[in-house]
């Protein structure tokens, strides 16, 4: 009989970017010295673990060591830490899919009220304080903060060259608008980038511009991308890189305002810029509960 109580731990995606998602809600489950780095890449181990792009641990931000440097004057107000690492353990910043599923465990876990979700509410991320809200439709939105151009640059698969744009959106990304169909490229390996250019890394987008008129209603823009993020892999989505490759769209059209479709392996997103702000929505699910057994914890 499994020991229903070992540590619980939650799967859930966000246009399939999944997550390991650990509730932690008083910090004493998951401290520091436990979730080492060994330890993620074990939990998002597809074969041997659970298997995810990242772990997000849900803890009060007073639980978190660098959450004060990283949220400064916004601490007070950022009750909860979106704890992120990447699949190789390592830290990320910031990631819209996973905060989008942040909320919904919030909520399905009975730690968030749901009229503060629909009226927004501060989540602490190592990317800075981000507001993330609920739809009525049972979506989630997230500010984003605004898009910071880092500069031009170019990223190599295959031998070829393709120009992108770096956009800062709390982490680092390189969107490249391209003709050639994204489906047919292979991004089973790591891009090659200008590491001078991006010291810690970069996501790689590649994306293809949709015709205007197959945008749904409301949308200014439509397009269609695959990412390969830093730490990970090639994954079905990703929310900042949607966010940084739709910015890149418009950039190439001459406007910084508007709502660009965005279309991933594993879904649909929408990103909204207003020339101050971005506005990321999707959905966001959990697909199953369960405890962590002694025995893999040991072995």
């Amino acid at each position: 009989m499994i020991d229903s109580a070992g540590p619980r731990v939650l799967l859930g995606h966000g246009t399939e970017n999944d997550f390991v998602v650990l509730p932690d809600p008083d910090g004493s489950v998951w401290p520091e010295q436990r979730l080492d780095a060994a330890l993620v890449r074990r939990l998002c181990d597809r074969r041997a673990g659970l298997g995810g792009d990242g772990v997000l641990r849900v803890v009060p931000s007073r639980h978190v060591p660098d959450a004060a440097a990283v949220l400064g004057e916004a601490l007070p107000q950022c009750e909860w830490f979106m704890d992120h690492r990447n699949a190789d353990g390592s830290f990320a910043e910031m990631c819209g899919n996973g905060v989008r599923l942040f909320l919904h465990v919030l909520l399905t876990e009975g730690l968030l009220d749901r009229a503060v979700a629909e009226a927004g509410v501060l989540v602490g991320t190592r990317g800075g304080p981000r507001r993330v809200g609920a739809r009525p439709d049972g979506g989630y939105w997230v500010d984003m903060g605004p898009a910071r151009v880092l500069g031009r640059s170019a990223a190599r698969i295959g031998g070829a060259e393709f120009p992108g744009l770096g956009v800062s959106m709390g982490n680092p990304h390189l969107a490249a608008l391209t003709d050639v169909p994204v489906d047919t490229l292979d991004l089973t390996v790591l891009p090659g980038v200008d590491a001078d250019f991006f010291p810690d890394g970069v996501n790689v987008e590649l994306v293809n511009v949709l015709a205007a008129g197959d945008a749904p209603g409301g949308a200014s823009a439509h397009i269609r991308l695959r990412v390969h993020e830093r730490g990970v892999g090639e994954t079905r989505s990703c929310g900042t890189g949607a966010c940084a490759a739709a910015f890149a769209a418009l950039e190439a059209g001459g406007r910084t305002a508007g709502t660009v479709t965005v279309d991933v392996p594993g879904g649909r997103l929408s990103v909204e810029f207003d020339g101050t702000t971005t506005v990321l929505a999707g959905p966001a699910v959990v697909v199953a509960t369960g405890v962590l057994t002694p025995e893999w914890l040991a072995s």
